[in-house]
């Protein structure tokens, strides 16, 4: 393990303090550090390296000790070396700040063997700054090194790839994450159970910087009795406890429509994000998944729940319509779940189960029915907002409010088109870039606020990557025999005067 690093007395964070400081520190890059390390052996060192991959897995940490090791200087704390300049790329992406690299290379190192230059996030560099870098790396001098890293690789031009040695970091494994924040916590003195361990591995995605991090900020809310454990986590990170997402999971199995609902009102007066706790359903159906590949569905399901503009309620419909109904002494039918797609956009459209059951059934269903009309005509409650009706939809008034509280929805939403078919809003984003960002959930968040606000919410909301198809069926087929288009009105020529 890492060497603790002192900072004066004062506390320095769990990811800063036991950073690796050598290629043997690294955790679970192997296929990379092996190269690296037999390379700096034999003396054969690249005029550029390229590291690639997830956020959190160490390519900064990597870029630093490669800069090191090549110039074989020691590692021990942060402090800058005069010939190891590190670059922040999202802060340095104009073609003048790569020309002033440019000129500064050519200056020979102030002490060690070679002049190392680590740009990160260079997937930020504008076109031009792209341009003018690769005049460098395609003629470097001797004594310069340059040690590019970034986690969208497909952002990089392949020109500037095939100039360098590159590097493809992958993310954590549970196992790997959880095993080194165990040999933290040992270290620390920090008392936390192999189930928190878990938890806080799996919330950190595959980031080492993540996990630790989580782990910190953890070990202050811990009490020296307890120490860490899975309900403080739950707790803290706003989790609803295992026991309530197997309860739900279950319910959905057993066709326990009450059950589904009363646990999840129960979880959202706790202050349970849908979110967060629809994370949760899909990494525990994801671990049952081998043993009942039935639950695939499901999660495909859930997966839209997040971009709904009412997540709180897309969960619980998604569950109840997940849910198989139960044999009784009436004939009933197996449930019935189809999901559509469109094979362009892809958006699913879950239609609710269909069970057939015997006239007294019905009749029972009714008259519960109606005893449930006359209750909510005596007790009337505020929670019930009004809407428009489906068939009509005021798209300009929309616009007008997003131009007034949402600048960026709104310039996303005017080059749009739309369509409204049985409480569906359709929104034909003409690009799949545009349908990719509309579907985030911040701006499918506002997009929800924005309905609410005009009186037309309620409304499920589909987006399509293409322009809206004329509505005339020849220009139809004329325009998917030419790849597609959108239909355009024009005006008839005026009557040639006399």
């Amino acid at each position: 393990m890492t060497k603790k690093v002192e900072n004066n007395g004062a506390r320095t964070a769990l990811y800063r303090k036991y950073r690796p400081r050598s290629l043997d520190e690294i955790v679970s890059q192997n296929h990379a550090t092996d190269i690296l390390r037999r390379s700096l052996q034999q003396g054969k060192i690249a005029h550029a390296y390229l590291l690639t991959g997830p956020k959190g897995v160490g390519k900064t940490s990597i870029a630093r000790i490669l800069a090191h090791e090549i110039n074989q200087l020691p590692y021990t704390n942060d402090e800058p070396h005069l010939d190891i300049i590190e670059i922040d790329a999202a802060s340095n992406n104009g073609v003048d700040d790569v020309r002033e690299l440019r000129d500064r290379v050519m200056i020979a190192p102030a002490s060690a063997s070679k002049k190392v230059y680590i740009i990160d996030e260079v997937h930020m560099l504008s076109k031009q700054a792209f341009n003018a870098l690769l005049k460098t790396l395609e003629e470097p001098p001797a004594h310069v090194v340059f040690i590019l890293a970034t986690t969208d690789l497909h952002k990089v031009p392949d020109t500037i790839i095939s100039r360098t040695q590159h590097f493809a970091f992958h993310a954590i494994s549970r196992s790997d994450l959880a095993a080194h924040l165990k040999k933290i916590a040992i270290g620390e003195g920090i008392k936390i159970t192999d189930e928190a361990l878990e938890i806080i591995a799996a919330r950190g995605d595959g980031s080492f910087r993540n996990a630790i991090s989580l782990l910190d900020q953890l070990s202050g809310y811990a009490d020296n009795e307890n120490g860490i454990t899975r309900e403080l986590v739950e707790s803290t990170l706003g989790f609803a406890p295992t026991d309530a997402v197997e309860t739900l999971i279950t319910a959905v199995e057993e066709g326990a429509v009450s059950r589904i609902i009363s646990t999840l009102d129960t979880l959202e007066q706790e202050g349970i994000q849908p979110t967060i706790l629809t994370d949760q359903l899909i990494e525990s159906l994801r671990s049952k998944l081998p043993q009942q590949p039935k639950f695939a569905e499901l999660i495909d399901a859930l997966l839209n729940v997040p971009n709904s503009s009412w997540p709180q309620l897309k969960l619980l419909t998604t569950l109840v319509m997940a849910a198989k109904p139960v044999a009784s002494h009436t004939p009933v039918t197996k449930a019935i779940v189809a999901a559509k797609r469109s094979t362009k956009s892809q958006p699913t459209v879950i239609e609710a189960p269909v069970i057939v059951v015997d006239k007294s059934d019905i009749q029972k269903e009714e008259t519960k029915k109606r005893q449930t009309n006359r209750d909510a005509t005596e007790e009337p409650t505020s929670s019930v907002q009004k809407t428009t009706p489906i068939d009509s939809f005021d798209w300009s008034a929309l616009l007008e409010y997003t131009k007034e509280n949402h600048v960026a929805l709104h310039s996303m939403l005017k080059s749009c088109s739309w369509d409204l078919n049985g409480g569906i809003l359709t929104i034909y984003c003409g690009r799949k870039f545009n349908k990719a960002k509309l579907d985030e959930t911040k701006y499918r968040t506002q997009l929800g606020a924005a309905l609410d606000h005009i009186g037309q919410g309620g409304l499920a909301i589909e987006t399509i990557g293409t322009t809206k198809p004329p509505a005339d069926e020849k220009l139809a087929r004329i325009a998917e025999i030419m790849g597609g288009g959108e239909e355009i009105a024009l005006d008839e020529p005026e009557e040639k005067k006399e």
